[in-house]
């Protein structure tokens, strides 16, 4: 830990200081290369449990090699930080560490674009420690009297020791990310700490940096585009800060088009209609009392003040928002009254205070926005308390960067999206989707407990989700393949049944035939004919000479009503290897066979047994799938399905993997896929987003369902673009 060692007076000598901050970065940076290995070396395992490959097996062994050398690994880490500091003192023989560009091997190539990535992505996260830690090292550079130098702990430096130390270790492409990732974790947990130290020691030394950069007041946001910089910087605004520092934000990594952003502005006109609508909810829950100030003579919580309540309640009222969204009551006034409640106990009167539209926009935006969101997916149980711990965080997002709902690529958009295609459909009923929800859990505690304003801790929790979740998606699609296999398998066999009980009805109507040839025709040969479809298909010799069978059977029964006794024995004893093999299909053994067929020979030696016409039996029906007659007894139960043609028609020629929403038979409404099309009945198996079988319906029963409002034909393929795509319905409503 840092030390209060120093002493504030003008006499500190600055070489001394920077010595002192030097042992204290180095304390607290260096043991982070050894902790690296431990959790990927446990992650990787957990991988090679789920999923055993050879990649994975590469990667296992390549971490093994590199945590044998963590000595020394974490050794050379140590010396590279400690050379930063000596760098900046101007101490001769000592080559920098920096992101020094040269020429790589194509291999390196990926890791040092990896380490930039990584440096953008410290500077973003820690931008205000970073900007004043510049510039009193710059101010501590000039004490010493040395040329103006970097942040000896910035975060071009700190990528730049991390890309050095193992640069020469033999890393395939998917392990590298891996460990990237995990450096930046280990240095979250001390990086905040080391800057808010070396901070406050430099200032109390009197290495202020400049009192402007204390003083002046906050700058205006960032345009959503990225600012043009002047092609050749002047010397004097080129100071001793990492270059990454000044690089654009995260909102002004995309340029968002100007159609989105007139689209984004129609959508606020829709929501203040639809606000006004709604009877002023603004004044819900405002502590409105006998005295109380009237609305429009309030005064307009500032964003430094709404930004204090949000970051105090980003962790508690769970309870309010999810009862919200559980349906009791509406999410956007549950936000609004726990805001003002929040504003209380830092002292305000919520009687004089109000919001302003810009901030009543964002509440009611992301309100509507996490309300269609569990309305539109299938999300039940826990999954919906972890949204609600996550509302007061995207409150306080739309505020400060209306992007959220602009821009697609959006890292809190991203991870919506990836929290609810981890929670839709999942209830934890298997070992792997309980792994999935304990990490959709991991990550929204993270972002709970982690966000400050910076959109990284979006990122990074989206980034850990999405790995498991491709898992799980593997393993989806697996499960599609084997239900669209059972749902082939059945209509073969109904297939089979439906062309084994037409070759029968062909043979024996309208024919008297003695009982024994009849029952041995209805049950022995046509189970066996439907064994031959399934094996050998119509049309082939197998078949064929099956069909033969029943014909020479019949002839023979005729033959003997007739009282051909000599040709009856003949052809009999010429059929004795199909009807024993037909006998065999259905279980029976050599004796019973035998016997059986002695039985026949008795029934055919007399001309007078009594024959008769037998009924035809019933034929065998598609609703064999049971499980799907409850959802579609909707469309089929007045005997004609009511459906529009030409939606039939639409629903016929969508591709395998579109989507669609379908409300289940208890009224949930949930996303399902076209995971397979039967190449026999032309039925479509919808599956939900954890592969499982939902519904297998003809297009025309679809359309059936589309038209009574059981089924949206297209559907957005991410979850907040088809949340959003809602809230624009309801609000045009209104407007």
């Amino acid at each position: 830990m840092l030390t209060n060692s120093f002493t504030s007076t003008a006499g500190t000598d600055p070489v001394r200081l920077l010595d002192e901050l030097k042992r204290v970065s180095v304390e607290l940076l260096g043991p982070i290369p050894g902790g690296l290995f431990r959790p990927l070396e446990e992650h990787l395992q957990d991988k090679l449990q789920l999923a055993d490959s050879q990649a994975q097996r590469k990667d296992l062994v390549g971490l093994l090699s590199m945590r044998q050398r963590s000595a020394s690994m974490q050794m050379r880490y140590r010396e590279l930080i400690a050379r930063n500091f000596d760098d900046f003192q101007g101490r001769p023989a000592l080559s920098r560490s920096g992101m020094v560009l040269g020429l790589v091997g194509e291999d390196e190539l990926g890791f040092h674009l990896a380490g930039q990535r990584l440096a953008e992505s410290i500077a973003r996260r820690y931008q205000a420690p970073l900007e004043l830690l510049d510039a009193r090292f710059e101010a501590l550079s000039q004490a010493i009297g040395t040329p103006v130098s970097t942040n000896p702990v910035g975060a071009v430096r700190l990528a730049g020791a991390f890309v050095r130390t193992f640069n020469d270790s033999d890393m395939s492409q998917t392990l590298q990310p891996l460990l990237v990732r995990q450096y930046e974790h280990e240095l979250s947990k001390v990086l905040g700490d080391l800057y808010g130290r070396l901070n406050s020691e430099l200032v109390a030394n009197g290495f202020h940096g400049g009192r402007r950069l204390e003083s002046a007041p906050r700058p205006a946001p960032r345009p959503a585009g990225p600012v043009a910089a002047p092609a050749t910087p002047p010397a004097a605004e080129a100071p001793a800060r990492d270059r990454i520092a000044q690089a654009p934000s995260g909102a002004d990594l995309f340029r968002v088009s100007a159609e989105a952003r007139v689209q984004h502005q129609r959508l606020r006109d829709m929501l203040h209609a639809w606000r006004q609508q709604q009877h002023d909810p603004a004044s819900a829950g405002d502590g409105t009392a006998p005295g109380a100030m009237p609305m429009q003579e309030r005064r307009e919580l500032c964003t430094r003040e709404l930004n204090t309540v949000t970051s105090l309640l980003q962790r508690d009222n769970v309870k309010s928002f999810q009862a919200a969204l559980s349906g009791r009551g509406q999410l956007n006034a549950a936000i609004r009254v726990q805001l003002l409640e929040g504003a209380r106990s830092l002292g305000l009167d919520p009687g004089e205070i109000r919001l302003g539209e810009h901030e009543e926009d964002a509440i009611d935006m992301v309100g509507l926005m996490f309300e269609s969101l569990l309305e539109t997916h299938a999300l039940v149980g826990p999954a919906r308390g972890l949204f609600a711990r996550l509302v007061m965080a995207y409150v306080r997002v739309a505020i400060n960067d209306e992007n959220l709902f602009v821009r697609p690529d959006h890292p809190a958009r991203r991870l919506l999206d990836a929290l609810t295609l981890s929670c839709e459909s999942n209830d934890g009923g298997s070992p792997q989707e309980r792994a999935l929800l304990e990490r959709a859990n991991a990550a929204v505690g993270r972002v709970v407990a982690e966000y400050n304003e910076d959109l990284a801790i979006f990122e990074l929790a989206t980034n850990e989700l999405q790995e498991l979740l491709q898992q799980q998606n593997r393993r989806a699609e697996i499960v599609e393949r084997r239900s669209a296999e059972t749902v082939h398998g059945r209509e073969r066999l109904l297939q089979a049944r439906l062309q084994a009980a037409s070759a029968l009805a062909q043979r024996i109507a309208a024919r008297p035939l003695t009982p024994v040839t009849a029952q041995f025709l209805e049950q022995h040969w046509q189970h066996h004919l439907v064994q031959v479809l399934l094996r050998d298909g119509q049309g082939s010799d197998r078949c064929k000479h099956v069909l033969a069978l029943a014909d020479d059977l019949v002839a023979v029964d005729e033959a003997a009503a007739r009282g051909d006794g000599r040709e009856v024995a003949e052809r009999v004893l010429g059929l004795h290897a199909g009807l024993i093999e037909c006998l065999s299909s259905s279980g029976l053994d050599d004796q019973v066979a035998g016997e059986w067929m002695a039985g026949m020979a008795r029934a055919m030696a007399f001309p007078d047994v009594s024959r008769d016409v037998r009924p035809l039996p019933a034929m065998a029906q598609l609703s064999d799938d049971g499980d799907d007659t409850r959802l579609l007894s909707v469309v089929d139960g007045h005997g004609v399905l009511d459906f529009d043609p030409q939606v039939a028609q639409r629903i016929a020629s969508l591709p395998t993997g579109s989507w669609m929403r379908l409300v289940g038979e208890e009224g949930e409404e949930g996303s399902v896929k076209i995971a397979w099309v039967s190449p026999l009945t032309s039925r479509l198996l919808l599956v939900n987003r954890r592969g499982l079988r939902k519904l297998v319906a003809s297009p025309q029963q679809l359309a059936a369902l589309a038209k009574a409002g059981k089924l949206v034909e297209e559907s957005a393929s991410l979850p907040f673009d088809e949340a959003m795509r809602q809230v624009r319905v309801k609000l045009s409503k209104a407007a």
